[in-house]
C-alpha cells in the first residue's frame, strides 16, 4: 500500500476512525530531514498492512499541523482509535520507525 496523503477533508475518515492505527509523517518539501526519511516512510508503507501510513504536508494543512502541536519536523505521530500515542520528532532511521508501530503488529 501507498502512503495516503493527508489533507483537511479526508483526515476524519483516514485518521480519527481508522481501525488500523495510522503512522502519520508532518512533513514539508523545503525540510531536508524530512525529504531524508521520504523514501524510508515510502518503504514502510509497502511493507507494513497493519497499520496505515500517511504524510500531511504542513503547508498545505496547517491546521492539522497546529492540532499535534507539530512546531518542528519532521514530526512522527502513531494515531490509535483517534487518540496519540506515539510520537518523535526529527528523521530517524527505518528500525526507529518501525519501532513506533510494533506494539500494534498483530
Amino acid at each position: 500500500m501507498q502512503a495516503i496523503t493527508i489533507t483537511n477533508e479526508n483526515f476524519e475518515a483516514e485518521v480519527m476512525k481508522s481501525e488500523k492505527p495510522v503512522l502519520l509523517d508532518f512533513w514539508a518539501p523545503e525540510c531536508a530531514p524530512c525529504l531524508m526519511i521520504a523514501p524510508i516512510i515510502d518503504e514502510i508503507a509497502q511493507e507494513v498492512d497493519y497499520a496505515k501510513v500517511a504524510k500531511i504536508n504542513v503547508r498545505d494543512a496547517p491546521e492539522l499541523a497546529a492540532a499535534f502541536g507539530a512546531m518542528s519536523i519532521p514530526l512522527l505521530a502513531v494515531v490509535k482509535d483517534g487518540a496519540v500515542v506515539n510520537q518523535v520528532l526529527g528523521a530517524r532511521p527505518k528500525e526507529a520507525i518501525m519501532e513506533l508501530l510494533t506494539p500494534y503488529k498483530l
